[in-house]
This record gives C-alpha cells, structure tokens and sequence, in this order.
C-alpha cells in the first residue's frame, strides 16, 4: 500500500513527532540531556521503530491540555499517545480519533501503610485531600455517602497542592485518578510506605489520538499497540524473540515474521512486528520498566493485567 499523507509526511520529514498531554512520572518525564522516557515515550518509540526500524527517529513534545488538538489537526504533530480519558464529545468533536486504550485509569485512593487500611472500604474518620470541584469531588462524595464512613475533605486546587499537603501530613488520605497517585508516591521520601488501595470510584480510559481522516495511520498506531498486547500474551520477548525461529505456535510465528505478511498492508514492512518487540519489548515489559519494582514505587497492573489474569487488556489477534 502507498504511503498515505500522514505517514508520507513522517517519512519526508525523517522523524515521528509525538506527544503527551500532560507530562507525569511514569509516563513522560524529562531525564538526562533531555532525554524523555516513560511508558508513553516508549509506546512513541514503538511507533518510530515500526516506521523507521529505529526508536531514535522520534520527536517527543509536551503540550498542555490547552493546544493539544489544534497541533494534531494542523499536523505540527503526528501523534498523542496519552491525551485526557477517552470521551465520547473528544472522541468526535475535535477532529481527533482515540485508537485504542493503552492504559486503564480511574480515581483511587492512597494511604499510609501505618494507617492499616487495604480497602477503601475500610476508610472511616479519615481527612482526605482532593481537587476542589468537578469530578474528583464529586466522586469521592458519592463514594462516602455510599459507605457511610466519616471524612473531612481538604480542598487544593492542583496535583501540587495534593502532592505537598500530603506529604506534610495535611491529610491521611488523598483521592485522585491513580496515574496521579502514582506520580506522588514516586515523589515522596519512602514510596514504598505508601499504598494505594485497588478500588477504582471512576474509569478513565487513556490511549493514543490521531486526526481524523487518514485510514492508514489509524491502522499503523492501532497494530503497534495490539502487537505489543499480542506479544505479552503469547510470551514473545525483547529478549526471546531470536531464539523462536523455530516456534510451531502460529501465534508467535505471525508476530515474530515467519508466517504471513502484515505490514505491507498498513504501508510498513513485512517485519516491523518482529522489530519492534525486539527493540522495545511487549507491553509487559514496557510496564515494568516505567512502573515495576525498580522504579521504586512499584504499581500493580489490575485493571492493566491481560485479559487471562484478570485485567481488562485485550487485543484482536493478527492473522
């Protein structure tokens, strides 16, 4: 298949240009020399590998929540690979298109390890910090009338502000989408005296975003992704894949390229599943690097669990 415009574009251009809409610890955050890395930079250098064969053919730009659809309409980027959560009204209003669900968010609380709670159903009589306004209020509102525990809200009106009365003791608990949760405790002095408890009060659902009305560069993100997915599920590694050339399970004859030829229907090559997982890993591995124990402030996948432990990750299976 012929290079469609935006894929034409990247190629001439000679790198991808790739976005976040808000750069958090885990997902985006700047490192030495200005080096990006997180679990949504990976997924961008997934992309360039699957375009390129090389992560390093990759521009990666933060915008804030205020411009990130007029740059992806207007093409000053090609792709967002983790915008707000996925709603109907941005999924169709703004000239954007969600692929598909790269990580499942959702309010949740956390707590100190010494306050003994493992539930947010055993919280009772706590102070709890959060946004003042909308949804986040709203939410934990809801959820305390429901329980019919005691609480006493602290108001702020910002993630910093969570993040400093927090860890100043302002409050022994604090609500907020657990992606924010996670950035906090990985701010705080022992991360790993802090716990955040596993019930989700919302469901935020994030993933990648392009333009609307290229077919084609839909498709190339969207296979990226689900090839990352597939390959978890099947057990095909960064570090196994060149030992399984001869691997009789079509499965993982289909995603390390010895059965079939996908690529050249998407305008990629008959390899970039195979390239891509070599270079970057699956989706398992992408989780733990950016959010497992080495990190210091380790997160249990659950809702982001293959959908055969117990989660909600899924993809449609390439053949």
């Amino acid at each position: 298949m012929p290079a469609g415009p935006t894929l034409a574009a990247i190629r001439e251009r000679g790198h991808l240009i790739c976005a976040t809409s808000d750069p958090l610890p885990g997902f985006a955050q700047p490192g030495a020399e200005g080096r990006w890395t997180g679990f949504d930079v990976d997924f961008c250098r997934a992309v360039a590998v699957a375009i390129f064969d090389d992560p390093s053919k990759m521009e990666f730009v933060p915008l804030s929540g205020d411009s990130r659809f007029a740059q992806l309409q207007t093409g000053t980027i090609d792709l967002i690979a983790r915008n707000a959560p996925w709603t109907m009204r941005r999924d169709t209003v703004y000239g954007a298109n969600y692929v598909a669900t790269s990580f499942f968010d959702g309010q949740a609380f956390m707590v100190p390890q010494s306050l003994g709670a493992v539930s947010a159903y055993e919280l009772d009589d706590v102070s709890v910090c959060v946004i003042d306004g909308g949804e986040q209020l709203a939410n934990i509102r809801e959820f305390f009338f429901t329980t019919q525990a005691a609480y006493a809200e602290v108001l702020y009106e910002n993630r910093e502000d969570l993040t400093v009365a927090y860890r100043s003791g302002l409050c022994n608990a604090v609500s907020a989408p657990a992606s924010w949760l996670n950035a906090i405790r990985r701010n705080l002095p022992e991360p790993a005296t802090h716990r955040i408890l596993p019930e989700r009060i919302s469901k935020g659902a994030f993933g990648p975003v392009v333009r609307t009305g290229d077919e084609q560069w839909f498709n190339i993100v969207k296979w990226t992704l689900f090839a990352l997915i597939d390959a978890e599920e099947v057990g095909v590694t960064s570090l196994n894949i060149q030992s399984l050339s001869k691997a009789k399970t079509h499965a993982i004859r289909r995603l390390v390229g010895l059965e079939g030829s996908f690529g050249p229907a998407i305008g990629l090559k008959p390899d970039f599943i195979s390239k891509v997982i070599q270079t970057v890993g699956n989706y398992g591995e992408i989780f733990d690097r950016n959010f497992g124990p080495e990190t210091g402030a380790a997160v249990v996948r659950g809702q982001n669990a293959l959908w055969l432990n117990g989660g909600l990750l899924y993809a449609p299976p390439i053949e």
